[in-house]
C-alpha cells in the first residue's frame, strides 16, 4: 500500500530555513518520479520541485529555483525538501507526490496518483 507522510513544517521568519520531509512506504523513492508541490489558500496547487528517477534530474519552480532544493534518502526512503530564504509568498501547505508511470516527471498534479495529507509552512515578514 503506497502511503506518503510529510513532516517538518511550521512557522518561519522571512529569510529563514526550513527542510520539511515525506517518508514514503510501499514503494522505492529511487525508483519512481518524486515531487513537491504546494497551495496557499484561494490559489491553484503549483509544482514546486521534481525529482527524477535519473540522477541529477531535477526541476524547480522558478519562484524558488535556487532557494529550494530536493533531495532523496534511499536508505531512509524519503525524500526532502531543503527551503532557504524563505518568503512570504512561500506561506502554503506543502505536500509530496508520486508517479508511479515510467519515463515521465513533470509538474502536472493529474500525473500524480498518490499524495500525502500536507505539511503548512508559514513565512512571517
Amino acid at each position: 500500500q503506497v502511503q506518503l507522510m510529510e513532516s517538518g513544517g511550521g512557522s518561519v521568519q522571512a529569510r529563514g530555513s526550513l527542510r520539511i520531509s515525506c517518508a514514503a512506504s510501499g514503494f522505492i523513492v529511487n525508483a519512481v518520479c518524486m515531487a513537491w508541490f504546494r497551495q496557499a489558500p484561494g490559489k491553484e496547487r503549483e509544482g514546486v520541485a521534481t525529482l527524477d528517477v535519473r540522477p541529477g534530474f531535477t526541476y524547480y519552480a522558478p519562484s524558488v529555483r535556487g532557494r529550494f532544493a530536493i533531495s532523496r534518502d534511499s536508505a531512509k526512503n524519503m525524500v526532502y525538501l531543503q527551503m532557504n530564504i524563505l518568503k512570504p509568498e512561500d506561506t502554503a501547505m506543502y505536500y509530496c507526490a508520486v508517479d508511479m508511470t515510467p519515463g515521465r516527471c513533470s509538474t502536472i498534479p493529474a500525473n500524480f496518483g498518490h499524495w500525502g495529507q500536507g505539511t503548512q509552512v508559514t513565512v512571517s515578514s
